[in-house]
């Protein structure tokens, strides 16, 4: 009997482990530091996610750039497009002081930059913000990476995640989106090419779609998560992986 007790103690304990979703850091560790930067990327590796979340745009001299917006005023101050303006001026300006003076001088990354930062075992999303011009450049960035096997890609448009895969065979990748009713049309597609599963706005994940998207051999990914109740609440569901601002207090409290 004592046997069998530690048999299914040991049990539970692997079943809790595989229970356990992915933690994504969005856009790194950006609750606390300035978004999209290796300050931010840095900290969230230190607070135990298991990935790193960025957005890419491709610059007017042909390199990706790791930042969010289309422009740089909002996490910079200053106005410039990236399909209009050279990395070299795109990278002389301040992308940390508007979150705090301690980062003054952090600079607009790089996507060589981010993926370096990654520590064996960790994955760097990449989520793709332009258009497809930037697959040419990526390809190459790629295939000098020495760490490709850590790499996943995301994208809202459903022509560039298929080039993606198209490209990256070997790599996940996941369709975006905030629409249930695209999912809801979509997800058969996605199989169909597939693609490793979806990645979705937290508010229109239901049981339902979970079980659909389950049934077609799809992973249902959740952006983005600070409230530790949705975040069980996906966890229940079966939701694969958690993109959050907040990694440690997410990790926290689902342990």
């Amino acid at each position: 009997m004592k046997y069998l007790f530690s048999v299914l103690l040991i049990a539970l304990s692997c079943f809790a482990v595989k229970a356990q979703p992915t933690i994504i850091a969005h856009r790194g560790s950006s609750f606390t530091a300035p978004e999209n930067t290796v300050a931010s990327a840095k900290l969230a590796w230190e607070q135990n996610a298991d990935a790193v979340e960025c957005d890419i745009y491709l610059s007017k001299d042909n390199r990706i750039m790791v930042m969010h917006d289309g422009t740089t005023k909002r996490t910079t101050g200053e106005t410039y497009k990236f399909p209009e303006t050279n990395s070299d001026v795109l990278r002389n300006l301040d992308a940390g002081s508007w979150k705090d003076q301690k980062y003054k001088g952090e600079k607009i990354p790089f996507l060589e930059e981010i993926i370096a930062t990654a520590p064996k075992g960790k994955k760097i999303v990449i989520e793709i913000k332009c258009g497809p011009e930037v697959f040419p450049v990526l390809k190459e960035v790629v295939s000098k990476c020495k760490k490709k096997k850590q790499l996943i890609f995301i994208a809202f448009d459903w022509q560039n995640i298929l080039i993606a895969k198209k490209m990256f065979p070997k790599n996940a990748c996941y369709w975006l989106s905030s629409s249930a009713a695209d999912v809801q049309a979509k997800l058969p597609e996605v199989a169909k090419n597939r693609l490793e599963g979806v990645n979705l706005n937290n508010r229109i994940i239901d049981e339902g779609t979970v079980k659909k998207a389950k049934d077609l051999g799809l992973e249902v990914l959740a952006w983005t998560v600070d409230d530790l109740q949705e975040a069980k609440r996906l966890v229940q569901l079966g939701v694969t992986a958690i993109t959050t601002n907040r990694p440690d207090l997410i990790r926290e409290s689902l342990q």
